[in-house]
């Protein structure tokens, strides 16, 4: 007879839960989403003799305590879909912060398997598990693997087999731990009261409901006052008398309480001869840790992270210099080539003003941008980008920010080069509705990669001797920026108190060439790919803005007029002389045609407004393609100057014509800076906001709020440094 069983994959994130998955599964499965929320969904399935498993993987989650949408989701399907067994995949180098989950496995009573996972790496730190004994105190299957080459693996699934079979069809029996003369009490109390009143108890046990009410857990507190108001009322009211009794008496509250039992029931299990550690490694510190005591110190700490992030600019500039100087000359011998070869016509004006001068001027920066990626790699695969979340911490708590909130900004481009769409994404994994809407609305206030190629280009044109030093103060600048829109952000519409920080510290490693070429390499092929996809489409609208309608004939006529006069004029000039006055009628009448286009039209409207900024209409133009993407500010830019050039073997780099142009200063190019770097989110980021906080409308205050500050700082910072620099 066949069987079909249905098995939950559950385990912290990094435990080796997707290398089990995918092991187990193969091609046999299938990628999605869960309805109504961005977590992914995994589904496969296990062929083993004669029985088909469906295997559910559920979303890295350390708890069931719903901290974050992933922790709420694998609740959810355990208690909606009650798979017929559980497989809590464990790192068995970090077992006490991994049963964590599993405590709470067993107090709900799902069939469980505990699969031993990472076992290779425990003779390097001295640890050996008795995994026999550790299967036995927890009344529980557990089997020894090693994900990554399917040690174990078939034994695994045989036992979650056979547990499977065994159970299927039988209500579900939790395990009872104590947790102490102050709630043990008032956990009976409660469960006999949901006990007699069926309350919930269609899909949770009732001691465990009884244990989320002492946690406050917010969704089992929703659906309890929807089932019974009656008797949610009467179980909040014991949860305040004891949460007033602990406040009073340990200065503590109920879910503190709970947490320390559950650690210590943890402890009593790894300790009762379950881990072993020779003596001599015991006794000494592991290189991380001695590491640490420099890296995270309260004081040397951030001095360091502060020298490792100029450093990075540093570098960029002395190693991507010379490849961006090639890049640039390449290209503008490319548009000569394609202009010479083309001759005058609308097809010439499209490749080499719109493709060629837009996005060019994008890919120009590549070799910058890869730099910059090898760097971040290098950190990110060293385990120092942890460090810098954990030091970072510190601060966050005065801002109203969770700990968590460090890795989105870092996404983000907190250090550079990061992107605020998976940015906004990551922060999922915050516990506070209020504190994640605050990260989502500060995240995009970063120089993520899109924003890098405008700060280079201006500190090529105005600060070409201090580049990486100014790219160092961007990036300074947005994370106090960042911090201090949290600020009035957690003071004023996002009022609420701040949750604990909790995060372990990976151990540091050896990065592989490999691994940092490979993350370079996906990150600056996303940003060739954009510039050839949604960079290209925006460039080509823009170039057509910037080239129709053409200028009325009569006062085309007007400029011809003009030339036949300067040569009649001038017949006896030599020839340097006439060439010069002829030319700039050519630039007059090019720079009036600009100025008739409809994107010209546009920015000129904008003008009266934009001047206080120090931004002419070009930069309007600019900036209004910048909503799309970021990086298309620059081939805007690319765009509209090429365009004003007449003869392309003339033309010159986009520094270069900034330079020429005399609307631009250095004040300009610091409140260009400032403006790009805070105005509006780009389209994906905006839909990922939505997305993210399930509105409309914070979708629309990011877009309103960040560009009406962006504007006013440009603002401001124009006109003191026009007085102070320019003046």
């Amino acid at each position: 007879m066949a069987y079909s069983l249905h098995a939950a994959l559950a385990g912290n994130p990094n435990s080796g839960k997707s290398t089990v998955f995918n092991a187990l599964t193969g091609s046999r499965q299938h990628v999605g989403n869960y309805p109504g929320i961005t977590v992914e969904k995994k589904d496969g399935v296990a062929k083993l003799a004669d029985k088909t498993v469906h295997i559910t993987d559920l979303p890295g989650a350390y708890s069931l305590t719903a901290y974050s949408q992933e922790e709420l989701v694998a609740r959810k399907v355990l208690v909606e879909e009650r798979p017929d067994v559980v497989i809590n995949i464990l790192d068995a180098g970090a077992l006490s912060r991994n049963l964590y989950l599993t405590v709470q496995l067993l107090e709900m009573g799902v069939p469980l398997v505990l699969g031993l996972n990472m076992l290779d790496e425990l003779p390097a730190k001295g640890i050996s598990i008795d995994i026999k004994r550790l299967g036995a105190l927890l009344k529980t299957p557990t089997i020894g693997t090693v994900a990554r080459n399917k040690e174990g693996l078939d034994e695994l699934l045989t036992s979650a087999c056979e547990v499977a079979v065994k159970y299927k069809g039988q209500a579900w029996n939790p395990i009872t731990i104590s947790y102490g003369n102050d709630l043990d009490p008032v956990i009976e109390e409660m469960t006999a009261l949901i006990t007699q009143n069926n309350f919930l108890t269609t899909k949770y046990p009732a001691r465990w409901t009884a244990i989320k009410y002492l946690e406050a857990d917010e969704e089992i507190l929703s659906a309890g006052r929807a089932e019974n108001p009656e008797v949610a009322g009467k179980l909040e009211e014991l949860y305040e008398k004891v949460a007033r009794h602990l406040k009073t008496t340990l200065d503590t509250y109920p879910e503190a309480v709970i947490a320390d039992y559950r650690y210590g029931f943890i402890s009593s299990i790894v300790r009762n001869g379950v881990v072993t550690q020779r003596d001599e490694l015991a006794r000494r510190a592991s290189l991380s840790d001695k590491i640490d005591t420099v890296l995270t110190n309260t004081f040397v700490g951030p001095l360091i992270m502060i020298g490792i992030v100029y450093l990075i600019y540093k570098l960029t500039f002395l190693l991507g210099e010379a490849p961006l100087g090639y890049l640039e000359d390449f290209f503008a011998w490319l548009g000569e080539a394609v202009g010479n070869s083309l001759g005058e016509g609308v097809l010439s004006s499209l490749l080499v003003d719109g493709v060629i001068g837009g996005v060019g001027a994008v890919l120009g920066f590549a070799p910058l941008i890869m730099v910059i990626f090898i760097l971040v790699a290098i950190l990110e695969d060293s385990g120092y980008m942890a460090r810098m979340a954990y030091m970072l911490d510190r601060i966050f708590r005065y801002f109203g920010l969770h700990g968590n909130t460090v890795m989105p900004f870092i996404i983000s481009g907190g250090i550079a080069g990061g992107c605020a769409v998976p940015g906004v994404m990551a922060t999922r994994t915050l516990r506070s509705p209020k504190e994640k809407l605050a990260s989502i609305l500060t995240a995009p206030l970063f120089a993520c990669g899109a924003k890098l190629p405008v700060f280079l280009l201006i500190c090529a044109v105005f600060f070409p001797e201090h580049a990486d030093m100014v790219m160092f103060m961007i990036t300074i600048s947005a994370w106090i920026l960042a911090l201090l829109v949290a600020k009035l952000l957690r003071s004023t519409v996002l009022r609420g108190e701040s949750t604990p920080f909790v995060m372990e510290l990976p151990p540091y490693r050896m990065p592989t060439f490999k691994g940092v070429l490979l993350h370079m390499w996906e990150r600056t092929w996303a940003y060739i790919r954009k510039a050839g996809t949604i960079i290209l489409a925006v460039t080509i609208i823009i170039w057509a803005g910037l080239s129709y309608p053409e200028l009325p004939q009569d006062i085309i006529d007007t400029y011809d007029t003009q030339r036949k006069q300067i040569e009649t004029q001038l017949p006896d000039a030599d020839e340097a002389s006439l060439e010069e006055a002829l030319a700039d009628v050519d630039n007059e009448q090019a720079l009036a045609a600009l100025r008739n286009s409809y994107a010209g039209r546009l920015g000129v409207t904008l003008e009266p407004i934009s001047e206080y900024a120090g931004f002419n209409w070009r930069v309007n133009l600019a900036l209004i393609g910048g909503f799309a993407a970021k990086e298309v500010v620059v081939s805007t830019l690319g765009t509209a100057y090429s365009l004003g050039d007449v003869d392309p073997e003339e033309a010159e780099s986009l520094q270069n014509q900034i330079k020429a142009d005399s609307s631009w200063n250095i004040a300009t190019g610091i409140s260009f800076i400032i403006f790009v770097l805070i105005y509006a989110p780009c389209f994906p980021t905006l839909a990922v906001i939505k997305q993210e906080s399930a509105s409309w409308g914070w979708m629309i205050f990011a877009t309103v709020f960040n560009t009406v500050l962006a504007f006013l700082l440009a603002v401001a910072a124009y006109q003191i440094l026009y007085r102070v620099l320019v003046l």
